[in-house]
C-alpha cells in the first residue's frame, strides 16, 4: 500500500521547530522554479487570489514534488468548501475570520473525519491506495485559523481552549482595519495588539503564527512564534526597483 506523504510543517511545529512558508505562489511552475530552495510550504490563495478547486491537484502536485507542505487558505468557513479544499490535495486550510470558539470548533468539524469531526466520507489525491486514509488525515492534515478581527482579539482565550487546531495565526491588515486603522498595519496601536496577541497563544502553549516582512522576523521570533509566513511580492519588487535604478541613472 501507499504511504501518505508527510506534513513537514505539521511535524515540525508538533516538535516546537520554526517553519517557513511562501505566499503569492500562484501556479505549479512557479512551485517547481522555487522548490530547490529552503523553506518548508506553499500558501495558496483561494481568498483573495486566483486558486480555485480545479488548480489545487496540479499545485500541491508540485509542493509534494519538491516535499513541501501546501496550505491553502479558503475564502469562507464552509464545511463544503474545506473539506473539498482538502479531498482536492491539500495538505493544510487556513480558514479567515475566526471570532469565536464556536466558529473554530466548526472548521475542525469540517476538517477531520469521525470521531473528531464530521468531515464528508471521501478520499483524496492524498488518500490513493493509502490503508486507513481517515485515519491518517486527521492526524496529518494541518489547521490554521485567522485571528484577524479585533473581536477576535478579545474572544482569544475561548479560541485557544478548541482541540485539533494546529496554528493560530494573526492577520495584520483584517485587524488594522476592524481597529479603525484600515490601511495603516503599522500604527502603533496595532502593532502592540499583534505583538500581543502573538504572546498570549505562545504563552498558552497553542502554536502562533504570522505574516512578517524581513525587517520584523527577528521580532517575531523572539516572541516564539513558530509559523512564519513571507509574501514572495516584495523581494520581486525590490529587485526590480533596484535593476530600474541603476538601468535608467546611467
Amino acid at each position: 500500500m501507499a504511504e501518505m506523504r508527510k506534513n513537514i510543517i505539521k511535524e515540525k511545529l508538533l516538535n516546537g521547530q520554526r517553519t517557513l512558508t511562501l505566499m503569492g505562489v500562484a501556479n505549479p511552475d512557479q512551485v517547481d522554479q522555487l522548490g530547490p530552495l529552503d523553506f518548508d510550504g506553499i500558501w495558496l490563495e483561494a481568498e483573495h487570489g486566483p486558486v480555485d478547486f480545479a488548480d489545487i491537484s496540479d499545485i500541491t502536485r508540485a509542493c509534494d514534488l519538491w516535499g513541501k507542505t501546501s496550505i491553502t487558505r479558503v475564502h469562507q468557513n464552509e464545511p463544503g468548501v474545506i473539506y473539498r479544499t482538502l479531498d482536492r490535495g491539500s495538505q493544510g486550510i487556513c480558514v479567515p475570520h475566526i471570532n469565536s470558539a464556536e466558529e473554530a470548533r466548526r472548521v475542525v468539524d469540517a476538517a477531520k473525519f469521525a470521531p473528531i469531526g464530521n468531515r464528508g466520507l471521501s478520499t483524496s489525491r492524498q488518500g490513493y491506495g493509502v490503508d486507513n486514509y481517515h485515519q491518517e488525515s486527521n492526524d496529518k492534515s494541518l489547521i490554521i485559523v485567522l485571528i484577524e478581527d479585533i473581536i477576535a482579539v478579545q474572544n482569544l482565550d475561548e479560541i485557544l481552549e478548541v482541540d485539533e487546531i494546529d496554528v493560530f495565526f494573526v492577520a495584520p491588515n483584517d485587524l488594522a482595519a476592524t481597529m479603525g486603522y484600515i490601511g495603516k498595519s503599522d500604527h502603533k496601536d496595532v502593532q502592540d495588539t499583534i505583538e500581543n496577541t502573538l504572546k498570549r497563544i505562545v504563552s498558552s502553549g497553542r502554536t502562533a503564527g504570522t505574516l512578517t516582512t524581513m525587517s520584523a522576523l527577528d521580532k517575531f521570533i523572539d516572541i516564539g512564534v513558530n509559523c512564519i509566513c513571507v509574501n514572495i511580492g516584495p523581494f520581486i519588487n525590490d529587485g526590480v526597483i533596484s535593476a530600474a535604478k541603476k538601468v535608467y541613472s546611467k
